[in-house]
């Protein structure tokens, strides 16, 4: 039969053959995640992942109920943690239904398997989610480009690498799909897609605390479209059902609970939800009465009810009902707030604002198609069009003022992307006419002619995807798949060298020391403290008391007598610090003093003082150089106590590049463990002398030591 295959008509060919290419791309897109477990191991990655597969773990073992009123008496001691009522819980539980979906199988699949390749699994549900999003506002060739984009961009790759046991593994594929399913909602009036839309957004409360970009997107776009006078029937019922439906879900989460009804990021919604009821209602009272009378009843109601919602906020807002904006949410609009007000969040790398060739690396080729998708969007307009163009505005200028936040931008620049390939393909790909005007025949030479500039424009672009696929795959390889925990190097000869001194720090420690001996470091560390060494910590990535935290850098900053004096007041046994100097690691305790110093001076201003720990010069150093608060810190003492006499009097930090300290004395603190690669230093606090004396007095009664000791 003409124009079949297999059996097929031309339609079916074209389905099957796009389904085989969304296929690949999601085989391509789970695939290029995987470098981390192919180079190293199946392991979990940096810091956040270890409090989440340690929750998780607990889940499997325990079960739900134990899991959601869990009081983990080993965080945050003394105070501890609820855990069930702080955290969002659905990377959790999805990880233990597949554990336990597959168990039923009879497939034996181990938790921490389960959790490395979660993420790889849920980027290739997020490619297919970006085709059928990109089919919904273009055409199925727009899906498949954005799709793959997506399946292979760095700025989402960063997130979703095997290993990277995060939020954000499964949130981008939920950001996805509810947008998707919002859209078919508005352009259909269905109610039953806003309510899949509702159960979407749900799971994202559950997952990640970036559900607040959508309860303040979609009701941004509905204000828009209001504001264009687009109002209509098909908005009423997908916003109402979705708002309705989407709060009372987001509600049954316990670390959200009613936040929706009375804190500052929820208003912008509950507002829209109104504001589209009165709308709704001027319609029905529009063909009810006379033009003249509807204009007037609508001015005195627009004023009366901006008057009396006006002076509600006010009120409630005065009193305290209505929660004012956090200071994430102010960082976002004033990148210097954090730093004056809270530290605790400017000190984190991630929360700092964006440098330009970030966008380069994370997005390469996409970051010039994405103001032409921009355009092309602009030339059509539909609803769901001007849903695109708020997406790219406020998500362009989010990850601008924060570098974690190019993650949400990555698919609203993946889906302009493909509609603006899209629409360059279609433009260059169309077949030359052979007559003119329908009459007279066009030479072969002159359609060829026509035919050569097509050629060189679409050659020109499969050239730059190649290249665009080349650094995608370089940029996951090289930067994005080294597991924090794990380091690697490279000898002379080529040869890999792994760094495993957080490994073996954290082993020594759950080997030698009590089950409930209680370990300080900085709060970077207390995730991975807990889920690798078992131990109880004072201080993790949590970070929801700012006053224990500082309390942690007040010992830091501490002379040594009263860092002593202050460690036994909290019950600690360890202390561990990250020091870098031997093989140049900058990711140092040293390289992040001065924000363990601003947290701890924000606290406690009469006892911590930065410019103290600035030298004569007003520089920040190490060594005989630093500052008298600098030598005498614990931090610093910690850090550089017995090194020279490994690296030699007159050798240099190979991160700080100054000379070492020459000389650094210890007496309340005993070394217990320092790794192969002096990374990872854990110092036992010593039990009050036997005689009552002082260690000092102690050490003083024994004598000096030999260079070159080393109690283990």
């Amino acid at each position: 039969m003409s124009g079949k295959f297999l059996g097929l008509s031309t339609a079916d060919q074209t389905s099957l053959l796009r389904l085989a290419i969304l296929g690949l791309i999601s085989a391509v897109a789970v695939g290029s995640r995987l470098y981390s477990v192919i180079r190293f191991e199946s392991v979990i990655h940096e810091f956040d992942p270890w409090f989440n597969y340690r929750t998780t773990k607990y889940l499997v073992t325990h079960g739900f109920d134990k899991f959601w009123n869990w009081f983990d008496e080993t965080a945050w001691y003394p105070l501890g943690r609820v855990v069930g009522g702080t955290l969002y819980p659905g990377i959790m539980v999805t990880s233990a239904a597949i554990y336990n979906a597959l168990h039923l199988l009879n497939l034996p699949v181990d938790i921490r398997n389960v959790c490395v390749f979660l993420a790889p699994v849920f980027s290739a549900l997020t490619a297919i989610a970006t085709y059928l999003l990109g089919k919904e506002v273009k055409n199925a060739t727009a899906g498949l480009l954005a799709a793959a984009f997506i399946g292979i961009a760095p700025g989402y790759i960063s997130r979703s690498v095997a290993g990277s046991y995060d939020n954000e593994g499964i949130a981008i594929f939920l950001l996805v799909w509810t947008f998707y399913l919002w859209l078919r909602a508005v352009r259909l009036g269905s109610a039953l897609n806003a309510a899949f839309a509702a159960i979407s957004y749900f799971y994202m409360v559950s997952a990640w605390g970036g559900y607040v970009f959508i309860i303040n997107l979609v009701p941004l776009h509905v204000f828009t479209l209001l504001a264009m006078g687009r109002y209509s029937n098909r908005l009423y019922v997908a916003y109402s059902t979705f708002y309705a439906l989407g709060t009372l879900s987001s509600m049954q989460v316990p670390f959200v609970g009613f936040q929706p009804t009375f804190t500052s990021e929820h208003m912008a919604a509950l507002g829209t939800f109104g504001l589209i009821q009165i709308v709704a209602a001027a319609n029905y009272i529009r063909g009810q009465l006379p033009a003249q009378q509807f204009q007037t009843v609508v001015r005195s109601a627009v004023v009366a009810l901006f008057a009396v919602g006006a002076l509600a906020l006010a009120v409630l807002t005065a009193r305290g009902v209505i929660a004012p904006w956090t200071g994430r949410f102010y960082s976002l609009w004033d990148t210097g707030y954090a730093k004056v007000h809270i530290p605790i969040i400017a000190s984190v790398s991630e929360h700092q604002p964006t440098p330009w060739p970030n966008f380069f690396f994370d997005l390469n080729l996409l970051i010039w198609l994405f103001p032409a998708g921009i355009y092309f969007s602009f030339r059509e307009l539909t609803d769901n069009h001007v849903f695109l163009i708020l997406y790219s505005v406020f998500a362009a200028y989010f990850a601008g003022v924060m570098v974690r936040l190019i993650l949400t931008l990555t698919p609203i620049v993946c889906v302009m992307a493909g509609i603006a390939m899209a629409n360059l393909l279609e433009t260059y790909s169309r077949n030359t006419p052979s007559t003119v005007n329908g009459s007279a025949p066009i030479s072969t030479g002159k359609r060829l002619y026509a035919l050569l500039p097509r050629a060189a424009v679409v050659f020109n672009f499969i050239f730059f995807l190649f290249m665009f696929q080349w650094h995608c795959s370089w940029i996951t390889s090289t930067a994005y798949s080294s597991p924090s925990v794990v380091l690697a190097s490279r000898s002379p000869d080529g040869s890999q060298h792994i760094i495993d001194d957080f490994r073996e720090a954290y082993y020594w420690l759950r080997k030698n020391t009590r089950p409930d001996a209680r370990v300080l470091s900085w709060w970077d560390y207390g995730y991975q403290l807990a889920g690798m060494a078992d131990r109880t910590t004072l201080v993790d990535n949590n970070t929801w008391n700012n006053t224990h935290i500082a309390t942690v850098g007040r010992i830091m900053a501490s002379n040594e007598d009263k860092a002593y004096e202050l460690a036994r007041h909290l019950d600690v046994d360890y202390v561990l610090v990250i020091f870098g100097a031997m093989l140049g690691y900058s990711g140092d305790d040293i390289n992040k003093f001065l924000w363990m110093i601003r947290i701890a001076q924000g606290v406690y201003p009469d006892e911590v003082n930065e410019q103290s720990f600035f030298n004569h010069e007003g520089q920040y150093s190490i060594g005989d150089d630093a500052s008298v608060a600098m030598r005498e810190s614990l931090l610093h003492k910690l850090c550089y106590y017995r090194f020279s006499e490994v690296m030699g009097p007159q050798s240099f930090d190979r991160v700080r590049k100054q000379r070492l300290p020459s000389k650094v004395e210890l007496d309340n603190f005993e070394e217990a463990y320092t790794t192969e690669n002096w990374m990872v230093r854990i110092y036992k606090v010593k039990d009050l002398d036997n005689l009552g004396r002082s260690h000092h007095m102690a050490a003083e009664f024994a004598g000096p030591r030999e260079p070159g000791f080393s109690p283990f």
